[in-house]
């Protein structure tokens, strides 16, 4: 199976293990933490290092949310089993809040306000001091508001403060034996939505039926994006072929047309990760 290491990337054996080392003194030196964890590559490699570097002093927490798709839960929790770190969930209620539901271009910062909220609230009637997030090195240079939210919170982000890059931490998750190390990226359920659209959780389970049901057609790298009556679907560059035949357009219309979209497109362009940020204004 391909590695999921862009072509041209070089990974120094001596640098990665400075930077895990690193990366264990960072969550030793905290003492006690609480683990933001979706159970994507980045938090679950996080999860495990933090368990590894602190036992029982660290527990991985995951959102109860209608933002993360069922499937996502039951795997960070398979996940927390087998490699043995304390694991639990907490809801989290972002769907309540008007700035969050309007679905603007600080929605992530809302929804990570919210996470970081509770996480707090939980920290201090346990006595956990830190938070930590699972944002790596390359994640700098995309807009990702829930960062803003970070910073407010004070919640640390050991990965990035280590130099970690996205190719490492699949290195190094290959090499701990985590299943995540070659999972494709996924973000939460509303950034299917367009800004400016509102999310609602009736929408959110509208595009998890119809990418549980690309899932089973055996796709692995895709997203839904729901524009109201029209769903335009992203097909990763290897998987374009397979989903561009008449048989495979007939089994997806099948899909979307019984979960209430008129029209059923493919987006010719394929999957890029953040393409509803293509319509923001360019940041100064």
């Amino acid at each position: 199976m391909a590695t999921l290491v862009p072509l041209g990337t070089t990974i120094d054996p001596a640098d990665l293990e400075r930077k895990e080392q690193k990366l264990f003194s960072i969550l030793e030196d905290l003492g006690r933490v609480l683990v933001a964890y979706s159970g994507g590559t980045d938090s679950a490699y996080l999860a495990w290092a933090a368990h590894r570097a602190l036992g029982g002093n660290a527990v991985a927490i995951t959102a109860d949310s209608a933002s993360i798709p069922e499937s996502h839960k039951r795997d960070a929790e398979a996940l927390a089993r087998q490699f043995g770190f304390q694991h639990e969930y907490i809801p989290t209620f972002e769907f309540d809040n008007p700035d969050y539901a309007r679905n603007d271009a600080n929605r992530c910062f809302h929804c990570k306000d919210e996470l970081f909220t509770r996480l707090e609230e939980v920290g201090r009637q346990r006595g956990f001091e830190h938070i930590v997030y699972g944002v790596n090195q390359d994640d700098l240079g995309d807009y990702r508001p829930g960062q803003g939210a970070a910073r407010m919170h004070e919640v640390r982000a050991p990965l990035m403060e280590a130099e970690l890059t996205k190719a490492e931490i699949r290195e190094l998750s290959r090499r701990a034996g985590l299943p995540t190390w070659d999972r494709p990226a996924s973000a939460c359920l509303a950034s299917r939505v367009p800004y400016g659209t509102p999310v609602t959780i009736e929408t959110m389970k509208t595009v998890e039926h119809g990418e549980e049901a690309i899932k089973a057609l055996g796709f692995r790298q895709f997203r839904v994006r729901y524009h109201g009556e029209l769903v335009r679907l992203e097909f990763a560059r290897n998987e374009m072929e397979k989903a561009l035949t008449l048989e495979m357009a007939g089994r997806l219309t099948a899909i979307f047309k019984p979960l209430g979209f008129h029209y059923v497109t493919l987006d010719l362009e394929g999957y890029r990760q953040g393409s509803m940020n293509e319509v923001l204004p360019p940041r100064k």
